[in-house]
């Protein structure tokens, strides 16, 4: 299918926008940028101009507009647009004429639709039950007003056949090329929204709606349904790439604030330390044992004991000196994230504050994230009862901000989930906003943090997610999710589907959250019930010091297969209920495991200085750490059936290993197993074997060595990757000599970033900067001058450069001075 134009009568003028009726529908077309399209349609005769919660750049540019009779051609300097003026139908191209994507005709529907708005008494009557996550409160509305009519509405594609679409945010099921697939869009315990689809053919569609949607593809065609929208409004990305189309999300909805540096190091958490004391010891034994540790997490029911669920203090004796701890923690070099829940019940001061304020939802328990005095209220809370205390960043739990499905034997089947989820939320929010709590939520805390200091990054570890989140600087989990194999794989495509779709920061709770299995649940079904003890009890004032960790020698093998692999997600954070996580509860020093975990925990550490660069790239580019292969190697269409691998920058592919070589449930050994997996390594670039150096062609599969000790990854030539030392903590020796090694095989570029780590003084341009260039023609690798500077920076550094070929290895050791740099290898070495 195809959309001309007639050259009769042309007509070309310089325009904003242009606007046309189809079928009893107003719909208007334009330029955000050059290289993204706005589309909005509605039924009335005058627009809404409503803002938006997802964009926040979102004004007109100018295009060359062309008319004819039949058609609209709308041009910009990197794009083109075909509007067939009968049908409706549009054809996006590139500039150069390269075809990106084709809505058919009739490819907007609207219905229009009442939303009703519940009401409330401050008295309502309000019924409590408790439920693995808590107390939850159900409230009765006092009646049910109509707020507005708005309409249900229906985006039509069409796909290429050989197109692959990937987004939408972290899902249970872990697909992956969504080609034939539906993802039910709303927020869950294992589902975090994102709005956002990429084609491997180098665009991106975002769609601008809170409400509840569905996505579904089949061989007719793709639909995305919106249930509520007061106009349906999207943006067409012709980035071209899968680097243009996150610029373009980026420059739409707004940049992604640098994290602390500390957040790159390994995370030890677990549900749940009782005391201050006990964080305290276990910080201390890591230290003994000199494993690295940046940070660990003080989980839920840290508030006094008693009724006061949700208050975000902490309770007097289990903690009786907040600020010693923390100075405590801090001198170690590690800091502590607490866990803080949009929910207070039991009268607790921070819930009488916030309902004297009519800051409460419905349900007069859950706070309004909504409501901008209730953000402010609550932060303060958060301000008065922890940060000042000294607490270093936020886990933001519960944030969909209800799970109604979260009950019962038998699991629903996901239109029956979808339904009971969405009910529940539709009885106290805005049905056209279900899915932007968190962003909302988030949102306070970011400004409120903002507000009270710049000498420390806010950090935000949340349950879920939406457009535009990053901003907030957030990191994404998946959830509570199970101690099993399956779901180890599918947290590799979840993962990769989560960063497609724009935001950057995403990671798993290594070795699942329920490791054992609950009868009684249908989501407790982890694999490995010896020396499980489930939740840890709720009026503890101890530790269990029966609590000694899960004794099945296949789930210690799942937790050293999970924890390789996520020491190249985003964040490297241990955490499950069960049973404890720390490193001695896997075997001691010398033991496989024991020895396997720590020397991962290491290995990311020696990748600090790549790993802080890519995070850079991601405030200054819009590049994604985490990326799928699809996107990476589109014209590879043997690349985009992959959902086993991912990319880690543009160097590194990681293949995580997802079945069990050495033990199976109940310390079952296994025997006869091929202690390999079967690798892709796609076309258009050769590989080198991270840790062997060999040399191997892409485009072709095979299967890569995986014993315990080692998980396949691999690195594309033509390639920098710069590593240091490991060390106790990101910021033990600012001084540690670099290692920059280059794979050779083609040309490589990479830009080497630095700051003091923590606070904004990046954004006044406090950090520096080094371009690495190697030049395959020239032999030849270019270490720029320094650009820029920040306090503490180190002026002078040992630097040692691996030149790493086909054939051979060569090495070249001097003193980085700032200034400018030529290395040149000498010897053939390819």
């Amino acid at each position: 299918m195809s959309v001309s134009m007639s050259t009769d009568d042309l007509t070309t003028t310089a325009a904003r926008f242009v606007e046309f009726v189809h079928q009893g529908t107003h719909v208007r077309v334009g330029f955000v940028q050059p290289s993204v399209v706005r589309i909005t349609c509605t039924q009335r005769e005058a627009w809404l101009e409503k803002p938006s919660r997802i964009v926040a750049a979102r004004e007109w540019c100018w295009c060359e507009l062309t008319e004819s009779g039949d058609a609209y051609l709308l041009t910009t300097s990197a794009m083109r647009l075909f509007i067939d003026r009968e049908s409706g139908a549009m054809r996006f191209e590139l500039a150069d004429g390269t075809p990106l994507m084709y809505e058919p005709a009739g490819a907007r529907s609207l219905i229009e639709k009442p939303v009703y708005r519940n009401v409330y008494e401050s008295d309502a009557e309000v019924a409590f039950a408790q439920s693995v996550d808590g107390t939850r409160a159900i409230a009765t509305p006092k009646e049910q007003r109509l707020d507005r009519m708005a309409y249900e509405a229906t985006l039509s594609l069409q796909f290429a056949e050989d197109e692959a679409i990937y987004g939408l945010g972290s899902h249970e099921e872990g697909h992956g090329n969504l080609r034939g697939c539906t993802r039910d869009l709303y927020q869950q315990n294992m589902k975090a929204v994102v709005p956002m689809l990429v084609s491997t053919r180098g665009y991106g569609i975002l769609m601008d709606c809170g409400s509840l949607m569905l996505f579904r593809d089949a061989p007719r065609g793709a639909e995305w349904w919106c249930d509520v929208v007061d106009e349906l409004d999207y943006y067409v990305l012709g980035g071209g790439s899968f680097d243009g189309v996150t610029r373009a999300y980026f420059d739409l909805t707004g940049p992604a604030p640098m994290l602390p540096k500390w957040s790159l190091g390994y995370v030890q958490s677990k549900e749940r330390y009782v005391t201050g004391a006990e964080m305290l010891e276990v910080v201390r034994e890591y230290r003994r044992r000199s494993i690295p540790l940046d940070c660990i997490v003080l989980d839920w029911k840290s508030w006094p004991n008693g009724g006061a669920w949700g208050q975000k203090s902490l309770d007097p004796l289990r903690f009786p000196d907040p600020e010693g701890l923390s100075r405590d923690l801090h001198q170690l070099g590690v800091r502590w994230m607490a866990s803080i829940w949009p929910i207070m019940t039991g009268g607790c001061e921070n819930q009488r504050e916030l309902l004297q304020l009519g800051g409460m939802l419905g349900n007069q328990s859950t706070y309004d994230a909504f409501h901008s005095d209730a953000r402010g209220s609550y932060w303060r809370q958060v301000q008065r009862g922890l940060f000042d205390r000294g607490v270093d960043a936020w886990w933001c739990d519960c944030t969909e901000p209800f799970e109604a499905d979260w009950a019962g034997v038998q699991k629903p089947e996901p239109i029956e989930r979808m339904r009971i989820n969405t009910e529940a939320a539709k009885l106290y929010l805005d049905a056209g906003e279900l899915n932007t709590y968190s962003l909302e939520h988030s949102r306070g805390i970011y400004e409120g943090q903002r507000s009270a200091t710049n000498a420390k990054r806010v950090l935000n570890l949340t349950r879920s997610s939406y457009a535009g989140q990053h901003r907030y600087g957030t990191v994404t989990w998946n959830g509570d999710i199970c101690a099993r194999w399956d779901v180890l794989r599918a947290c590799i495509a979840e993962g990769c589907h989560f960063t497609a779709a724009g935001e950057p920061y995403w990671t798993v709770d290594i070795g699942g959250f329920f490791v054992g299995a609950n009868p009684e649940l249908w989501f407790w079904k982890g694999d490995y019930n010896a020396g499980c003890r489930g939740l840890t009890s709720m009026d503890a004032l101890q530790p269990d010091a029966n609590d000694t960790g899960c004794t099945d020698l296949g789930y210690w093998e799942l937790y050293t297969r999970w924890l390789q692999y996520a020491a190249f997600l985003p964040m490297f954070r241990s955490h499950g209920t069960d049973a404890p996580r720390e490193i001695w509860r896997f075997g001691e020093q010398g033991s496989p495991f024991y020895d396997t975990i720590a020397r991962f925990i290491r290995l990311r550490y020696e990748l600090m200085p790549y790993l802080y660069s890519l995070m850079a790239a991601v405030t200054r580019d819009g590049s994604m750490m985490m990326r799928c292969l699809g996107l990476e190697f589109p014209h590879d269409v043997r690349a985009h059936a992959v959902d086993d691998q991912f990319l880690l920058g543009h160097e590194l592919l990681v293949c995580p290993v997802t079945k069990p070589m050495y033990f199976d449930v109940a310390s079952v050994p296994i025997e006869g197993v091929e202690r390999s997996r079967e690798v892709y390594l796609p076309a258009g670039a050769d590989w080198y074997d991270f840790w062997t150096e060999q040399h191997i062609t892409g485009g072709q599969r095979l299967p890569a060595s995986a014993p315990l000790e080692l998980l396949p990854v691999y690195v594309r030539s033509g390639s920098i990757l710069v590593t240091t030392e490991a060390m106790q903590f990101v910021d033990e020796r600012p001084e540690a000599p670099w290692e920059i090694r280059v794979y050779i095989g083609a040309d490589a570029r990479f830009t080497l970033y630095e700051d003091a780590g923590d606070g904004y003084g990046y954004e006044q341009g406090e950090s520096s900067a080094v371009d690495l260039l190697w030049l395959e023609r020239e032999r030849r690798l270019n270490i720029g001058a320094r650009l820029g500077s920040f306090p503490g920076m180190v002026a002078e550094r040992t630097i040692e450069v691996v030149f790493i070929g086909a054939r051979t290895r060569r090495k070249r050791r001097f003193t980085y001075r700032g200034e400018e740099v030529r290395v040149e290898l000498e010897e053939e070495c390819a």
